[in-house]
């Protein structure tokens, strides 16, 4: 059974928060400290205390800084991190996002990713966030990251480099391509998700998902430095059992309803949403007000690909809106076998679940190609197919 972890970002989230949520749920700190000792070593102490955020308990982490640090640029960081005596998991989770906060602050400022220094990555206080987040999810056994919209907060905040307007511009360049949500509560003042936070999301998330699912192990709770009334400044974590199957998806259905678009144009609007990476595209005839007959067309897409289908919706179909959500999927297990057919190969999909063969389909455009090719009817070149697939035992039931 897998473990996954759902992580609620709606007040926002920092390195600290996230990494007291994860040691509040039942990450070992004395783990934690191991880890960042060893790209760190007696260069910083982590400590933790019971507190409240807005009458909320919650896991605060403090880290304290125990000896001067040298100021270290990228490549300098890079190499303690490769060299440390870490877990591989942990060190390779700890590069991933150390190196993507790297890339969005060089953009940020304009400078090379080779020429981003320590502080701009991250002072000491977030090495020992990033590593010691890493290593919570590694002890905690954490398969599968996925989190809700992530609350941005509002206004501006003072950094080195002066006041900047919030989210700041790393931010925005950790969220740009990534699968995370922006949360929309307006009420948010402050900086409320920093760079390295959202860093730990975007590098080791698969992204928004609308909440936890499956049954629930553990919950944490980790507090942010700041004790906001009427607010509770938390990031919460849910540990939660993963589906047994593993081809569980979440995805995003996308769909439009169109009353003006000449008829003859529907199949090229399909050709093009599945060109630009929908998993599938339905359209449904629907009678809409004042008696109007009218399309519904539905995609369904991967998250990182919502943006592009929705611009071929708003640019192929005369529709002046699109709407979307997040939708739960079980695929079967599924590949590719040929069979001989008139002497000729036909590819057919073998889907299966728990090591059994559920379903047997011959590829259309195959069989088409082939009856097209030899005159014979498409009904009987797809017959042929599947007692082909059956005679080598490809049928429902059998081992895959």
């Amino acid at each position: 059974m897998s473990r996954h972890a759902w992580v609620d970002v709606s007040a926002g989230v920092a390195g600290d928060m996230l990494l007291g949520a994860l040691l509040d749920a039942g990450a070992d700190l004395e783990a934690v400290r191991r880890a960042v000792a060893a790209v760190l070593p007696d260069e910083v102490e982590i400590r933790t205390t019971r507190v409240t955020r807005a009458g909320l308990a919650a896991l605060h982490v403090v880290v304290d800084h125990a000896a001067p640090s040298p100021a270290r640029a990228w490549d300098e960081l890079r190499a303690l991190l490769s060299e440390a005596d870490l877990d591989e998991r942990v060190r390779a989770d700890a590069l991933g996002t150390f190196g993507l906060l790297a890339r969005a602050e060089a953009g940020a400022h304009g400078i090379p990713v080779e020429a981003v220094h320590f502080h701009e990555v991250g002072a000491w206080d977030s090495v020992a966030d990033v590593v010691g987040v890493c290593a919570a999810l590694a002890d905690l056994g954490v398969d599968r990251l996925t989190c809700g919209p992530v609350g941005l907060g509002s206004g501006t905040v003072r950094t080195e480099h002066g006041t900047l307007p919030v989210p700041v511009p790393a931010v925005l360049g950790l969220l740009t391509g990534s699968a995370l949500v922006p949360g929309t509560d307006g009420t948010l003042v402050g900086e409320c998700a920093t760079p390295t936070g959202v860093a730990l999301l975007a590098a080791l998330g698969e992204g928004h998902a609308p909440g936890p699912g499956g049954r629930v192990l553990a919950t944490g709770t980790g507090a942010g430095t700041r004790d906001v009334e009427g607010r509770a400044n938390v990031t919460r974590v849910v540990l939660h059992e993963g589906s047994p199957h593993p081809h569980e998806q979440t995805l995003v259905e996308i769909s439009a309803t169109v009353d003006d678009l000449d008829p003859r144009v529907w199949p090229v609007v399909v050709e093009e949403l599945l060109l630009g990476g929908a998993l599938d595209v339905w359209t449904a005839p629907v009678l809409m007000k004042k008696g109007r007959h009218g399309t519904v067309v539905t995609a369904l897409a991967q998250p990182d690909d919502r943006g592009t289908v929705v611009d071929l919706l708003l640019r192929h179909t005369t529709t002046l809106g699109v709407r979307w959500h997040d939708v739960r999927r079980t695929a079967l297990e599924r590949g590719w076998r040929e069979v001989p057919v008139l002497g000729e190969p036909v590819r057919v999909k073998i889907g299966g679940r728990d090591g059994r063969i559920l379903t047997v389909t011959p590829e259309l455009e195959d069989c088409r190609d082939l009856a097209l090719r030899q005159g014979v009817p498409l009904r009987v070149v797809l017959r042929a197919a599947e007692s082909a697939a059956q005679a080598r035992g490809w049928e429902t039931g059998a081992a895959i």
